[in-house]
């Protein structure tokens, strides 16, 4: 009798992978460690995840996709950013895979043009689609203003992550983080307006 295919297996190996990422980062990640804790052997997880670069790929996409959700939820931008900046800070290890890894969803050198970073990175796709609802205009007319915002999102979250900010001194360069996303944001609406 042929062996019926597990449906539940790739989610297993994601939440396997996870939670040895969690505990050991990058080393801990093996396609062997993480088969014994998905309770399946490593050629099952060959059959799903070519090779350990596939299976980072697909913990990627599962991060990205989980941050996502948190980012839809939020009403305004800035909210947007809070959110990006307050989950990284609790997620840790989340944000050292992507930051570690993220150029594995980068399309593969050598195709062609430069694809927009919206094609890799759609959370930084979505924030483009919500610039241009509040300020009007094209997502791709957002462009550099999206990694200006994402420039300052992750300059704060490095700074108070690494604990360089002195002791006592988060909440003020939390309030100053804010300040400079809406500085940014003022600006681009200021020179909308203009521009009418």
């Amino acid at each position: 009798m042929p062996r019926q295919p597990d449906p539940d297996l790739e989610d297993r190996v994601l939440k396997a992978a996870h939670a040895l990422w969690r505990r050991g980062g990058d080393k801990a990640l093996t396609l062997r460690a993480v088969a014994k804790a998905a309770g399946t052997n490593t050629p099952a997880v060959y059959r799903r995840f070519k090779d350990r670069r596939d299976l980072v790929r697909g913990l990627l996409l599962r991060t990205v996709g989980q941050f996502r959700l948190m980012f839809e939820a939020g009403t305004s931008i800035e909210e947007m950013i809070d959110v990006y900046v307050d989950q990284a800070l609790h997620n840790p290890h989340e944000y050292e895979l992507f930051y570690t890894h993220g150029h594995l969803l980068n399309p593969r050198k050598g195709r062609g043009r430069a694809q927009p970073i919206r094609k890799s990175r759609p959370n930084f796709g979505l924030l483009e689609d919500r610039l241009a609802m509040q300020l009007g205009g094209e997502p791709q007319d957002h462009t550099r203003l999206a990694l200006a915002l994402w420039s300052v999102a992750h300059g704060t979250v490095a700074l108070l992550g690494s604990k360089v900010i002195p002791e006592g001194h988060e909440a003020e360069f939390r309030r100053a983080s804010r300040a400079a996303v809406k500085a940014l944001l003022d600006g681009a609406a200021k020179f909308r307006d203009e521009k009418l």
